[in-house]
């Protein structure tokens, strides 16, 4: 199980593990991770899920795809190099300590 680590915008951490398999979405609703709104549940629709992934596991994630890229031009908060929508961030075993940041604000 990976272990994930969420950062809210006021500097709190709060880590978590999480099933492989899942997104990183899915683990932080589950797991009550205040500031993923998730109002799409998952389907790259709303933006709502929106993460700045830590720039050292930026390079270590598959690539967002055309319809992410499209979602995160509709972020709430700026937009980072670095976002992603956390519904779309399937977890590995090779993901072990991530780090995302969560934005100030998702909608």
């Amino acid at each position: 199980m990976p272990d994930i680590t969420f950062i809210h915008f006021d500097g709190t951490e709060q880590g978590l593990e999480a099933p492989e398999g899942v997104s990183v979405m899915q683990a932080a609703t589950g797991a009550g991770v205040a500031g993923i709104v998730a109002e799409c549940g998952g389907s790259a629709m709303c933006a709502t899920c929106h993460v700045i992934v830590d720039e050292a596991w930026a390079d270590q994630l598959p690539p967002p795809l055309a319809n992410e890229l499209e979602m995160l031009e509709c972020t709430a908060t700026e937009r980072q190099p670095t976002s992603r929508l956390s519904c779309q961030i399937k977890l590995t075993a090779a993901m072990q300590g991530l780090v995302v940041r969560i934005p100030e604000r998702q909608q």
